[in-house]
């Protein structure tokens, strides 16, 4: 009993730190998924060049997209004449991070994550990406296309409709709402208080859906990791290659988000593991999942997934030795929080991060009731292509 009540108490604790920092990224994400078109990414990534990899990994970067909705958007890019290696890149940059996640990663690891983590998305997705320019076989820029339902993701209850060219994976809203987790911007032209809507429809809508369930679990594990894992269960393994790999294997097979890889993250260290193989986790889980190569084989072949595949293990292995050897060498111990270490706030502070975490489940609430719902309208022929 005492050891189920430290679960609680562990979780309710990771929750609340987590938040404001998760509330205040879905806001921003949402603002950006309104005012960055689609158009904009696919005059950026049509060519083979190095620069149009170099763009993509920084334009995917701080998008609100997961592992889940970056397939399609993907797709759509894709189709619309974005080279081989610049879709790799955008693959690689966007899950690995986001507003949202930085803003987290800060909350729960402390300053030098939510530093290291987009920086270190960025280079793994041109390193990526020039792997593919140089070692894939070349293509000219695929045609573009008229929208179809074969952009759309097949668990849209929408999917038929053509005018949905990248709607998120997850998306369960009608085709004619105002966002979709593509970032296909439907009402730019609209009055503020429809662009305001919209917002707050996809940040408490699709992008917190998407997220919910392995931020929950990733919260819950963090705990359990705190509460019943002994401190020499994962430092077992040492700092060296052979912890990095464990936890590159452990992340790649996984379908998690960045957001939601936080938490999983910070049990980790509070384990005892090095900042460098838990960097190697929060870039190798959100970059690859069955479904991105399932994409990637479809859409650009199998040597193109042999060296994503490639590019996300050895760029996050490498990574995470130069963190480790940074961490060392600079001191910078104090930048980064463990579970044993969440903050203690002030009485007022205290009641900000209580409020917040309760505005955030019932948030959280409301989504799983919405989808619940969506299920149980849904027909048989919108439903089949998602079991």
């Amino acid at each position: 009993m005492n050891d189920l009540y430290l679960l609680a108490e562990n979780f309710i604790a990771l929750f609340m730190e987590s938040a404001p920092w998760l509330l205040l990224g879905l806001l921003v994400a949402a603002i950006m998924h309104e005012l960055v078109p689609v158009s904009l990414l696919q005059r950026h990534m049509g060519s083979n060049s190095m620069s149009a990899v170099a763009k993509a990994a920084v334009i995917g970067a701080p998008l609100p997209l997961c592992s889940c909705g970056v397939i399609p958007a993907a797709v759509g890019l894709r189709r619309s004449g974005a080279s081989k290696p610049a879709t790799v890149s955008f693959l690689v940059s966007t899950p690995e991070t986001g507003v949202d996640s930085v803003s987290v990663s800060y909350a729960l690891l402390g300053p030098l994550y939510a530093i290291v983590r987009p920086f270190a998305a960025i280079f793994s997705a041109i390193y990526a990406g020039l792997l593919v320019k140089f070692f894939a076989p070349a293509d000219k820029p695929a045609t573009p296309v008229a929208a179809s339902a074969n952009t759309s993701s097949c668990c849209s209850s929408a999917a038929s409709e053509p005018a949905v060219t990248t709607a998120s994976c997850c998306d369960t809203e009608e085709a004619s709402s105002t966002s979709c987790s593509s970032g296909h911007p439907t009402l730019r032209q609209t009055p503020a208080k429809d662009k305001a809507k919209a917002m707050w429809e996809f940040g408490t809508g699709q992008l917190l859906s998407d997220i919910t369930v392995w931020l929950l679990f990733g919260l819950a594990l963090a705990a359990a990791i705190q509460t019943w894992v002994p401190t020499d269960f994962l430092t077992q393994w040492g700092d060296g290659v052979l912890a990095m790999i464990i936890m590159a294997v452990i992340g790649i097979p996984m379908y998690i988000c960045a957001t939601a890889s936080t938490p999983l993250a910070v049990g980790f260290l509070a384990a005892g593991l090095s900042p460098g193989a838990v960097l190697v986790f929060l870039l190798a889980g959100p970059a690859t999942n069955v479904s991105t190569m399932g994409m990637i084989v479809k859409e650009l072949g199998r040597r193109s997934l042999m060296l994503y595949l490639f590019a996300v293990f050895t760029a996050s292995i490498g990574l995470g030795y130069a963190l480790n050897w940074a961490v060392s060498a600079f001191s910078w111990q104090s930048l980064i929080v463990t579970a044993g270490s969440v903050h203690e706030h002030g009485d007022n502070t205290q009641f900000l991060y209580a409020a917040s975490a309760i505005a955030l489940a019932l948030l959280m609430a409301k989504t799983v009731v919405s989808q619940a719902r969506e299920h149980f309208r849904s027909s048989p022929s919108q439903s089949d292509c998602c079991h």
